[in-house]
Protein backbone atom coordinates (compact mmCIF):
# COMPACT_ATOMS: atom_id res chain seq x y z
CA UNK A 1 0.00 0.00 0.00
CA UNK A 2 1.34 3.42 -1.08
CA UNK A 3 2.41 5.75 1.89
CA UNK A 4 1.85 9.62 1.29
CA UNK A 5 5.31 11.51 1.50
CA UNK A 6 3.75 14.02 3.48
CA UNK A 7 0.37 16.51 3.32
CA UNK A 8 1.32 18.41 0.28
CA UNK A 9 2.14 15.16 -1.89
CA UNK A 10 -1.28 13.73 -0.43
CA UNK A 11 -2.77 16.91 -1.90
CA UNK A 12 -1.44 16.46 -5.49
CA UNK A 13 -2.92 13.06 -5.61
CA UNK A 14 -6.22 13.45 -4.40
CA UNK A 15 -6.50 16.65 -6.51
CA UNK A 16 -5.70 14.87 -9.54
CA UNK A 17 -8.63 12.27 -8.37
CA UNK A 18 -11.08 15.33 -8.06
CA UNK A 19 -10.73 16.87 -11.36
CA UNK A 20 -11.90 14.08 -12.42
CA UNK A 21 -15.69 14.56 -11.32
CA UNK A 22 -15.13 18.71 -12.00
CA UNK A 23 -16.70 19.72 -14.85
CA UNK A 24 -15.15 22.67 -17.06
CA UNK A 25 -17.44 25.97 -16.03
CA UNK A 26 -18.06 24.34 -12.46
CA UNK A 27 -18.05 27.25 -9.40
CA UNK A 28 -15.76 25.24 -6.78
CA UNK A 29 -15.08 26.47 -3.18
CA UNK A 30 -12.99 24.06 -1.46
CA UNK A 31 -12.72 23.79 2.07
CA UNK A 32 -10.25 22.14 4.67
CA UNK A 33 -10.93 21.50 7.51
CA UNK A 34 -8.08 22.56 10.33
CA UNK A 35 -5.59 22.23 11.07
CA UNK A 36 -4.25 18.83 9.17
CA UNK A 37 -6.85 19.52 6.18
CA UNK A 38 -6.32 22.53 5.13
CA UNK A 39 -2.26 22.17 3.58
CA UNK A 40 -4.12 19.28 1.56
CA UNK A 41 -6.95 21.17 0.25
CA UNK A 42 -4.26 24.12 -0.45
CA UNK A 43 -3.32 22.14 -2.82
CA UNK A 44 -6.29 20.61 -4.28
CA UNK A 45 -7.79 24.47 -4.93
CA UNK A 46 -4.16 24.86 -6.54
CA UNK A 47 -4.49 22.63 -9.17
CA UNK A 48 -8.12 23.59 -9.53
CA UNK A 49 -7.35 27.29 -9.46
CA UNK A 50 -10.59 27.10 -7.10
CA UNK A 51 -11.25 29.13 -4.15
CA UNK A 52 -9.91 27.88 -1.05
CA UNK A 53 -11.65 28.25 2.84
CA UNK A 54 -11.61 26.73 6.23
CA UNK A 55 -14.64 25.02 7.91
CA UNK A 56 -13.81 24.71 11.24
CA UNK A 57 -14.99 21.95 13.56
CA UNK A 58 -14.48 20.48 16.69
CA UNK A 59 -14.63 16.98 18.20
CA UNK A 60 -17.25 16.90 20.88
CA UNK A 61 -15.25 14.46 23.72
CA UNK A 62 -16.49 12.35 26.39
CA UNK A 63 -16.05 13.97 29.87
CA UNK A 64 -13.95 11.30 30.90
CA UNK A 65 -12.14 10.02 28.00
CA UNK A 66 -11.61 13.32 25.41
CA UNK A 67 -10.14 11.64 22.79
CA UNK A 68 -13.09 9.38 22.59
CA UNK A 69 -15.79 11.68 20.42
CA UNK A 70 -19.45 10.90 21.19
CA UNK A 71 -20.00 13.81 18.69
CA UNK A 72 -18.69 16.94 16.48
CA UNK A 73 -19.71 20.76 15.73
CA UNK A 74 -18.81 22.92 13.19
CA UNK A 75 -19.05 26.58 11.34
CA UNK A 76 -22.34 27.76 11.21
CA UNK A 77 -23.89 26.09 14.36
CA UNK A 78 -24.18 22.61 13.07
CA UNK A 79 -23.86 20.00 15.81
CA UNK A 80 -23.72 15.85 14.91
CA UNK A 81 -24.13 13.64 17.73
CA UNK A 82 -23.38 9.79 17.42
CA UNK A 83 -26.30 8.50 19.25
CA UNK A 84 -24.99 5.00 20.12
CA UNK A 85 -21.93 6.48 22.06
CA UNK A 86 -24.24 9.09 23.78
CA UNK A 87 -26.88 6.39 25.23
CA UNK A 88 -24.35 3.57 25.55
CA UNK A 89 -22.15 6.11 28.08
CA UNK A 90 -25.53 7.48 29.55
CA UNK A 91 -23.95 11.14 29.15
CA UNK A 92 -26.02 13.94 30.77
CA UNK A 93 -27.70 16.78 28.94
CA UNK A 94 -25.24 18.64 31.12
CA UNK A 95 -22.49 16.82 30.27
CA UNK A 96 -23.08 17.15 26.24
CA UNK A 97 -23.51 21.07 27.11
CA UNK A 98 -20.74 21.37 29.16
CA UNK A 99 -18.37 19.81 26.62
CA UNK A 100 -20.14 21.90 23.70
CA UNK A 101 -19.79 25.26 25.12
CA UNK A 102 -16.37 24.68 25.65
CA UNK A 103 -15.71 23.63 22.43
CA UNK A 104 -17.72 26.29 20.68
CA UNK A 105 -15.29 28.83 22.66
CA UNK A 106 -12.06 26.96 20.68
CA UNK A 107 -13.86 26.99 17.50
CA UNK A 108 -14.73 30.72 17.71
CA UNK A 109 -11.28 31.30 18.68
CA UNK A 110 -9.67 29.67 15.82
CA UNK A 111 -12.27 30.88 12.97
CA UNK A 112 -11.24 34.71 14.63
CA UNK A 113 -7.63 33.46 14.08
CA UNK A 114 -8.27 32.46 10.41
CA UNK A 115 -10.75 34.18 9.00
CA UNK A 116 -10.62 37.16 11.01
CA UNK A 117 -13.21 40.02 9.88
CA UNK A 118 -13.45 37.95 6.15
CA UNK A 119 -17.21 36.43 5.76
CA UNK A 120 -17.39 32.97 5.25
CA UNK A 121 -18.03 32.11 1.68
CA UNK A 122 -20.76 31.87 -0.04
CA UNK A 123 -21.36 28.46 -0.82
CA UNK A 124 -24.98 28.34 -2.50
CA UNK A 125 -25.25 27.02 -5.62
CA UNK A 126 -21.32 25.95 -5.71
CA UNK A 127 -19.58 22.75 -6.31
CA UNK A 128 -18.58 22.41 -2.83
CA UNK A 129 -15.44 20.00 -2.15
CA UNK A 130 -14.81 19.11 2.03
CA UNK A 131 -11.18 18.21 2.47
CA UNK A 132 -9.07 16.92 5.58
CA UNK A 133 -5.94 14.83 5.68
CA UNK A 134 -7.81 11.70 6.64
CA UNK A 135 -10.90 9.90 7.88
CA UNK A 136 -10.49 7.97 11.36
CA UNK A 137 -14.25 8.15 12.94
CA UNK A 138 -15.69 10.49 10.41
CA UNK A 139 -16.69 12.67 13.51
CA UNK A 140 -15.47 15.83 12.69
CA UNK A 141 -16.23 15.54 9.02
CA UNK A 142 -19.93 14.60 9.76
CA UNK A 143 -20.36 17.78 11.62
CA UNK A 144 -19.05 20.06 8.76
CA UNK A 145 -21.17 18.33 6.18
CA UNK A 146 -23.93 19.44 7.97
CA UNK A 147 -22.81 22.65 8.06
CA UNK A 148 -22.20 22.76 4.07
CA UNK A 149 -25.53 21.52 3.75
CA UNK A 150 -27.13 23.98 4.88
CA UNK A 151 -25.87 26.48 2.95
CA UNK A 152 -27.45 25.15 -0.16
CA UNK A 153 -24.14 24.20 -2.37
CA UNK A 154 -24.98 22.51 -5.95
CA UNK A 155 -22.96 19.17 -5.39
CA UNK A 156 -20.94 18.52 -2.15
CA UNK A 157 -17.83 16.26 -2.78
CA UNK A 158 -15.95 14.71 0.29
CA UNK A 159 -12.08 14.43 -0.18
CA UNK A 160 -9.77 13.05 2.05
CA UNK A 161 -6.03 10.72 1.17
CA UNK A 162 -7.79 7.98 3.25
CA UNK A 163 -10.07 6.69 5.39
CA UNK A 164 -11.31 3.11 6.91
CA UNK A 165 -13.71 0.72 4.38
CA UNK A 166 -16.53 1.06 6.95
CA UNK A 167 -16.42 4.73 7.60
CA UNK A 168 -15.57 5.72 3.82
CA UNK A 169 -19.04 3.71 2.54
CA UNK A 170 -21.34 5.79 4.75
CA UNK A 171 -19.42 9.29 4.12
CA UNK A 172 -20.04 8.09 0.47
CA UNK A 173 -23.88 7.23 1.27
CA UNK A 174 -24.05 10.76 2.28
CA UNK A 175 -22.94 13.23 0.01
CA UNK A 176 -22.65 13.45 -4.16
CA UNK A 177 -19.14 12.09 -4.59
CA UNK A 178 -16.66 10.61 -2.64
CA UNK A 179 -13.40 10.17 -3.62
CA UNK A 180 -10.73 8.41 -1.95
CA UNK A 181 -7.34 6.62 -2.96
CA UNK A 182 -7.01 5.03 -0.10
CA UNK A 183 -9.34 2.90 1.45
CA UNK A 184 -8.18 0.74 3.82
CA UNK A 185 -9.31 -2.23 5.60
CA UNK A 186 -6.46 -2.61 7.78
CA UNK A 187 -7.00 0.94 9.38
CA UNK A 188 -5.45 1.92 12.96
CA UNK A 189 -4.96 6.20 12.10
CA UNK A 190 -4.54 8.38 9.40
CA UNK A 191 -0.71 8.72 10.68
CA UNK A 192 -0.04 5.49 9.36
CA UNK A 193 -0.27 6.45 5.74
CA UNK A 194 2.21 9.44 6.09
CA UNK A 195 6.08 9.46 6.53
CA UNK A 196 5.52 12.84 7.39
CA UNK A 197 3.00 13.27 9.37
CA UNK A 198 4.00 16.30 11.87
CA UNK A 199 1.60 18.71 13.64
CA UNK A 200 0.35 21.47 11.47
CA UNK A 201 0.22 24.93 13.39
CA UNK A 202 -2.16 28.15 13.13
CA UNK A 203 0.52 30.16 11.33
CA UNK A 204 0.55 27.46 9.01
CA UNK A 205 -2.87 27.75 8.04
CA UNK A 206 -3.38 31.36 8.07
CA UNK A 207 -0.29 31.19 5.70
CA UNK A 208 -2.00 29.46 3.75
CA UNK A 209 -5.50 30.61 3.59
CA UNK A 210 -2.95 33.82 2.46
CA UNK A 211 -1.49 32.21 -0.59
CA UNK A 212 -4.72 31.00 -1.62
CA UNK A 213 -5.87 32.36 -4.98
Amino acid sequence: MRNYQDRSDAGQILARAVAAKITPGESVVVLGLPRGGVPVAAAVAKALNATLDVIVARKLGVPFNPEYAFGAIASGGARYLNQSVVHGLALTEDQIAAVSAAETAELQRREQRYRGERPFPNLAGKTVILVDDGIATGATLRAAMLAVREMQPARLIVAAPVAPADTAAEIASKVDEFVCPIIADDFQAVGQFYRDFGQVEDAEVVDALKLAP
